[in-house]
């Protein structure tokens, strides 16, 4: 027993375990400080909590008491519960009973209320079924009776009809047709009937009866043989055209066929094709009597037509139709004949005449799409194109007066614009080749004015600015492009893009590159001159003060023909079709104004590094192992700097429009000045230790001026630009370091190599071999710092190629240079 009391006691607390969500529960319906309430008791820290000390053990059969007296009550609690639950199923179903029985009773009274529903309804039908029947014979009796009326209105009105179509009274016509036309709609559903069908069929035949009548008084009124009017406008006719606004569309457009087409019989005779005033010179007399006619319809017919009909614009309309036709057909028989004057004459005069139709008319007779308006185009920011409407076109007037001046018709807002003038547009290849023949001429008159005024004089606080002919060339542009879009949007203006980009590759090439100055000799060529002349110590031949204002000048004019053919090109596409804009690109001849700015960066860089060349010979050949004291800096470094800061500011000054174009020089002229320093520097062997110190601090002192280089010899200091401070900086650092590898000595070797490796950081054998000449050290010497550096070099890194060091090591276009001054000492020496 006493084996298995642990057992029991296990599964007793195993039993009072009870899930965590239930123990919630429970201690929400009946909270309990008391720990013998709680989940997690323990009897020990519970007896340990009543008997703390020895001393406390003493009342210990008070405690039991208390104890037992607990158990007690408990048990006669759960006694009182346990009884209290005998009686429950028996009270639960008693209930349910009494639940099943209240549900019958509301069923039975639910289908009372139904029942009583249903009667309560029918009785209501019972009682509106005679009120319906009173509707519908009350709703039926009126659709009759108006029904009935209609007929008898319908009958009346044709008989009507037909008595005053007789009489030819149109007024009251006009009034009851359209009636009698609204009330027969009524009968459509009722056609079946004969009488309603013979009714419709009267009203059919009167309406056919009256547009015949109708056309037969037009007919005598307005005869369509001859010129001459026999009739005149009546009320009769005025009647008749307001019926014609109720028959047949047909009819109303017939009636203005023949009336336009009468009116008109005189213009066809006046100026057929073989008549002296139908040709172009005489163009302006056609819209004068075409002016005189519609001013004599206005007085004599104008209240004859309604004016819904917009007679005096649909008589405009045609004419134009007519005379485009006309002036088609003539200038294709007599092309020969067509001039460039001439044409833009007669389209001048005809667009000023779409302009009066635009102010005159609305436009709502056009049938072709004119509610399709071209788009404004958007303020343009080009600065040679500011007022398109106040430009002059000297060559479309042939006879100056104030009424002659060309006046370009606002497109967007002009519906007739092109109705005549589309005729012009096959025949404008006239004027686009007399286009191509003015910029012919007007680049070679450029080139002459040149050679005739020679290079701009030079002036400091004028200089760089554009050529005068670039300004003229693009105020040519201007007036071409305002006359070209003036005659047509279509496929001339694309011609036009091409003559401009002809020209302006023309004017990049012979006026802009054909000028820039001739350099006495390139880089790599070589003349008995130059030779002889390095030989007596001359030195080489520099640009001008003239040629170089002359180069910065090109140079500016470069620039602004870039900018100014971009704005070009904007302009272009605004001006012309939306479907053919993708065929202007003035791409390339962008890329050609680049070049000429490229170039002449190039020449200037050219002639300042040329002039720095004899002083980094000079360099080369003194003797600096027998350098016994370092001074201030060399006479050569004075000679850089004289030169630096004769060029320089005349550059500054000459390309201060174009501040950008100056930095481009300066950085291009340090990346080329450098490493010929570098190469020079190679070339000063063997060095005394004395002798690198003086030479680093002529280094030093380039560096300075090359630092100072963008703002020398100018009042306002500006900070030099970030990318030429960092060229100038890592290019002579890297100077300054190869002359402190030099100073190093070369005992031990180790320590000499690796200090070359951590200050050059350069992987070349060949660089390595040049410091060591530098230092003067023998060729056994070298053998040996050769294959120490070989395996000092650092290891490269893993899928590397050596393509670094092979960048390195690679000749440089300076280096290159060095070479062939060896090839022109040794053809010296032979001389």
């Amino acid at each position: 027993m006493e084996e298995d009391e642990p057992e029991l006691e296990a599964g007793l607390e195993a039993a009072l375990e009870l899930a965590p969500a239930v123990q919630a529960a429970i201690e929400q319906v009946f909270p309990s400080q008391d720990p013998l309430d709680r989940a997690d008791f323990n009897a020990v820290e519970y007896i340990n909590a009543l008997f703390p000390t020895e001393q406390s053990l003493a009342n210990i059969d008070e405690v039991v008491n208390k104890i037992r007296l607990k158990i007690r009550r408990l048990d006669d609690n759960i006694r009182t519960v346990v009884r209290g639950q005998t009686n429950v199923g028996q009270d639960g179903r008693q209930a349910l009973e009494e639940a099943q029985k209240a549900i019958q009773q509301l069923f039975g009274k639910i289908k009372d209320i139904k029942d009583k529903a249903e009667k309560s309804e029918q009785m209501v039908k019972e009682i509106t079924r005679d009120i319906k029947q009173l509707d519908h014979a009350k709703r039926h009796l009126t659709t009759s009776i108006t029904t009935l009326n209609h007929l008898h209105m319908l009958a009346g009105g044709v008989d009507s009809l037909e008595a005053m179509t007789r009489r030819r009274q149109y007024g009251e016509v006009a009034n009851l047709l359209q009636g009698v036309v609204n009330v027969l709609e009524h009968f459509n559903k009722y056609m079946g009937i004969p009488q309603i069908r013979q009714l419709s069929e009267r009203v059919k035949a009167a309406q056919n009866e009256l547009g015949q009548q109708i056309l037969a008084d037009f007919e005598e009124a307005f005869p369509s043989q001859g010129t001459k009017r026999t009739g005149g406008p009546s009320n009769v006719l005025r009647d008749a055209c307001l019926v014609a606004n109720v028959l047949d569309p047909r009819i109303k457009q017939e009636i203005i066929k023949k009336f336009i087409k009468q009116h008109l019989s005189e213009y066809l005779v006046l100026f057929q094709e073989n008549q002296d005033v139908a040709w172009l010179d005489k163009i302006d007399r056609r819209y004068a009597w075409i002016k005189r006619q519609l001013v004599d319809y206005e007085e004599k017919y104008g209240r004859m037509f309604p004016a819904e009909w917009c007679m005096t614009e649909r008589i405009a309309v045609d004419f134009c139709h007519i005379t485009r036709a006309e002036l088609s057909k003539i200038m294709r028989t007599r092309a020969k004949e067509i001039e460039v004057k001439l044409l833009l004459f007669a389209i001048q005069r005809t667009t000023n005449f779409e302009g009066l139709l635009a102010k005159r008319f609305s436009g709502c007779t056009l049938a072709d799409g004119t509610g399709k308006k071209p788009e404004v185009p958007p303020p343009s920011t080009n600065p040679f194109l500011e007022d398109e409407t106040g430009a002059e076109t000297d060559e479309i007037v042939m006879e100056k007066s104030d009424t002659d001046k060309p006046k370009k018709p606002k497109v967007p807002d002009n519906p007739f614009h092109g109705i005549v003038s589309k005729c012009f547009e096959p025949h404008l290849y006239v004027y686009i080749e007399s286009q191509d023949k003015n910029l012919g001429e007007l680049i070679d008159r450029f080139v002459a004015d040149f050679k005739a005024q020679g290079p701009p004089k030079p002036n400091v606080d004028e200089g760089g600015a554009v050529l005068p002919s670039c300004a003229d060339l693009f105020v040519y542009y201007k007036k071409c492009m305002v006359q070209c879009s003036q005659l047509s949007t279509g496929e001339p203006m694309i011609a036009l893009t091409t003559i401009f980009q002809k020209y302006l590759r023309e004017y990049a090439w012979k006026i802009l590159s054909g000028n820039l100055p001739k350099t006495t000799s390139s880089s790599g060529g070589l003349t008995i001159t130059s030779l002889l002349k390095e030989k007596e110590g001359s030195e080489v031949a520099k640009f001008t003060l003239e040629e170089l204002c002359l180069i910065c000048s090109i140079l500016s004019t470069a620039e602004y023909c870039l900018a100014t053919t971009q704005q070009l090109e904007e302009k272009l596409k605004e001006k012309v079709d939306t479907s053919l804009m993708e065929r202007i690109n003035l791409t390339g001849e962008m890329d050609t104004f680049s070049i000429v700015i490229s170039n002449s960066i190039q020449l200037l860089v050219q002639d300042l590094d040329a002039a720095c060349d004899p002083a980094l010979t000079a360099m080369s050949k003194m003797q600096w192992q027998n350098v016994e004291h370092v001074g201030d800096q060399s006479p050569y470094v004075t000679s850089v700097i004289l030169h630096i800061k004769q060029n320089v500011p005349i550059i500054r000054d000459n390309l201060a429009s174009t501040r950008k174009y100056f930095t481009q020089f300066c950085i291009k002229f340090a990346n080329s000045f450098i490493p010929k320093f570098i190469n020079h520097l190679f070339k000063c062997k063997p060095i005394s230790m004395v002798g690198a110190e003086q030479l680093l601090l002529d280094t030093h002192s380039l560096k300075m001026v090359l630092l100072d280089l963008p703002s020398i010899g100018s009042q306002v200091v500006r900070k030099a630009p970030a990318s030429y401070t960092k060229i100038v900086v890592k290019g002579m650092t890297r100077a300054e370091m190869i002359l402190k590898v030099v100073m190093a000595p070369h005992e031990p070797p180790v320590v000499f190599v690796d200090n070359y490796i951590k200050l050059l950081a350069d992987c070349s054998t060949d660089t390595f071999q040049k410091i060591l000449d530098m230092k003067g050290l023998k060729r056994s010497e070298q053998s040996s710092m050769l294959d120490l550096f070989r395996l000092r070099l650092p290891a490269p890194p893993p899928g590397g190629d050596g393509s670094s060091s092979l960048s390195l090591s690679a000749p440089t276009p300076e280096q290159e240079s060095s070479r062939i001054r060896k090839l022109e000492k040794l053809i010296k020496k032979r001389l």
